[in-house]
């Protein structure tokens, strides 16, 4: 017989034919398929409470951005503090005991890869045998000088890690003391990383570039040498791939979850910082890294000091996010000028080059054998040297709090119950079709450090399906 809920979900889809409505799934279904994708993933493709990028098909070959061993996690979005996000939202929409189970042993994993510097690396090691080579907080302490003891802020690492902790803890009521303990460790280290004029390095712990003025404003080198110089970048005040906007960012939610002032200091030195950072004029953008005459400089030999279209996008973004939260003018002066700039030096398609050339504007770019040109025919494939453009959407939210004034909108994914819709049904229902016998989702593809597969299990996939059985089986029990 088939459930009141069933009854009620096919007169919501009326609009489908009988045949089709009477394929959309039960919640008892969706709960079942969820139950048999998260034990699938916990026990074959995560470890421990850790989690990859994707695995092979037949569960033999595992990669993150390197290969990963058999007892090895990685750090970097989509694996180990995103999935252990997804499992924290889809508990408090469910309160299903499978999700609750799965937040737990993600945060155990993170606390068990927390380094004694307070934040996290590229990986974590379960192998009992390899563990020694890292200063694991909950480790015994060893003599060896050798261990990897550096945390990194790079590719959003450390940031993910210790925002899947909070958001744990504030699910847990902060009552539970190993995973609170964790994040008030991991935050006051943070803190403690960064520099006296608001910016924060790559890694750390650093030492604090010698500098007289800590309110020095960027400025332009008498010149620069277009040969790669190799030099350690880590300690640069770093905008790469968007690493001080994460820590705003995750700053303003630690303020939002534990609602204490520091972290909202610490989120507006930050944006204190990007007030010195936007280079002069007539470019007034920013860099992805400064030395500390806060000048652009070389990071890696495809990272030239430059003009940068992608991370001065995140710059206005999250400045445009600090106005939102504080009411503070200041935030909003640099955004109408960068924005009429980035439009002026836009291509026609709409995107932006990652790097424009100091004092031209030309956009640079690399060949495969690392040569720095004005060409775009012969570039690496491992890295975007275009951009999409967010000037748009930017634009529009800068106008919003322009003449509506500060919303103080919440940075953490409402937990509301979705409304059920013939939408959602019919997605529930592939995402379960689509499941295999052992309960995992297998598509097509590569993996970029194996030769000859065709076949994975992708953490980004597995993660946006347990999401909408989430939303399915919430939305049936509302």
């Amino acid at each position: 017989m088939k459930s009141v809920f069933h009854m009620i979900l096919v007169l919501i889809v009326s609009s489908s034919s009988a045949a089709n409505a009477q394929d959309f799934p039960s919640r008892e279904q969706a709960e079942a398929a969820l139950q048999k994708a998260v034990r699938f993933y916990r026990k074959n493709v995560g470890v421990q409470g850790g989690s990859v990028y994707r695995v092979s098909s037949d569960l033999k070959k595992r990669e993150g951005e390197t290969r990963v061993g058999p007892l090895e996690a990685w750090i970097e979005p989509p694996a180990t503090g995103a999935v252990g996000m997804a499992y924290v939202h889809a508990w408090k929409l469910t309160n299903l005991p499978v999700f609750k189970e799965a937040m737990l042993e993600t945060a155990d994993g993170l606390i068990r890869g927390q380094l004694e510097s307070g934040g996290w690396g590229e990986n974590i090691e379960f192998d009992p045998d390899l563990r020694p080579r890292y200063a694991y907080r909950v480790d015994p302490r060893t003599d060896s000088k050798n261990r990897k003891y550096h945390s990194t802020f790079d590719d959003n690492k450390s940031q993910s890690s210790l925002q899947c902790l909070m958001l744990t803890d504030q699910a847990l009521d902060f009552k539970n003391q190993q995973i609170h303990e964790a994040a008030m460790y991991a935050l006051n280290a943070f803190v403690d990383a960064q520099y006296p004029n608001g910016a924060w390095p790559q890694r750390f712990p650093a030492d604090a570039p010698n500098v007289e003025n800590a309110q020095l404003k960027a400025s332009f080198p008498d010149s620069w040498s277009r040969t790669y110089q190799k030099v350690s970048y880590s300690k640069f005040y770093t905008l790469n791939d968007n690493t001080i906007s994460d820590l705003i960012r995750l700053m303003l939610i630690a303020h939002e979850i534990y609602q204490d002032d520091q972290w909202l200091d610490a989120a507006k030195r930050g944006g204190e910082f990007l007030l010195l950072a936007q280079l002069p004029e007539p470019q007034p953008g920013w860099a992805q890294q400064y030395n500390e005459r806060m000048q652009p400089k070389w990071a890696r030999k495809f990272e030239p000091p430059a003009i940068s279209g992608l991370e001065s996008q995140g710059a206005m973004e999250v400045l445009l996010l600090l106005y939102d939260k504080t009411g503070e003018e200041r935030f909003l002066k640099p955004i109408p000028r960068a924005l009429e700039y980035y439009r002026s030096i836009q291509f026609k398609d709409g995107q932006l080059a990652r790097f424009y050339e100091m004092g031209t504007d030309k956009p640079l770019y690399f060949t495969r054998d690392y040569k720095l040109v004005y060409t775009d025919d012969d570039l690496p494939t491992h890295y975007g040297f275009k951009v999409g453009s967010k000037l748009d959407r930017l634009e529009s939210q800068y106008k919003s709090l322009r003449s509506k004034g500060p919303s103080k909108r919440s940075l953490i994914r409402s937990v509301r119950a979705p409304k059920m819709s013939e939408s959602l049904a019919k997605r529930t229902a592939e995402v379960i079709r689509s499941l295999d016998q052992r309960g995992a989702w297998v598509q097509d593809g590569s993996m970029k450090n194996f030769d000859g597969v065709s076949k994975v299990i992708d953490t980004r996939t597995y993660t946006r399906n347990i999401l909408t059985l989430a939303d399915f089986i919430a939305a049936a029990k509302k």
